[in-house]
């Protein structure tokens, strides 16, 4: 059974971790750009939009697309700074604190997202990492037929001796 004052200084070092964790969102960024390279972005973990450049051919574009694809590289942008943020708690404060701020906040860290990409497996980068590099590396020589009569006629005197 927990005693009363081990629970105390438990909500204690919680408070305290929660106090750090205000001062490691201001620290947290994100940055995201846009496939093209036409939008760059830069966010802090509260959303604020500390950079943001467009590349002069956005001048060009309708502005419902230019919109569009600001927003999108902005959610990408506080997604990135949003996990800075979870890396920072749990780097200064252990994986606790960052379990105990997912859970207050009610969402999980977006590397634990259920839609998030898993990548691949070792086996599926070993196997098409083979694929790559063998053929680069160990091209398949075309094998010339041969015939009985060519291994008849080899004579081994016609082979270099170093005697």
């Amino acid at each position: 059974m927990v005693k009363t004052r081990e629970l105390i200084e438990l909500a204690r070092s919680r408070e305290a971790a929660l106090g750090q964790v205000a001062s490691l969102m201001a620290e947290a960024r994100g940055s995201a750009h846009a496939v093209d390279g036409s939008v760059e972005v830069t966010v802090d973990a509260l959303g604020a939009l500390k950079r943001l450049w467009l590349s002069p051919s956005v001048a060009q574009w309708d502005p419902s697309r230019v919109s569009a694809v600001v927003l999108e590289v902005v959610r990408v942008a506080m997604a990135e700074a949003e996990q800075d943020c979870f890396n920072r708690v749990g780097l200064s404060l252990g994986e606790e604190a960052g379990l105990l701020v997912e859970a207050l906040s009610g969402r999980a860290a977006p590397a634990r997202a259920a839609d998030d990409d898993p990548g691949m497996t070792v086996e599926e980068f070993q196997r098409l990492r083979g694929e790559r590099l063998g053929e680069r590396r160990f091209p398949v020589a075309a094998v010339a037929e041969s015939t009985v009569e060519e291994w008849e006629d080899f004579d081994p005197a016609s082979l270099r001796s170093d005697r």
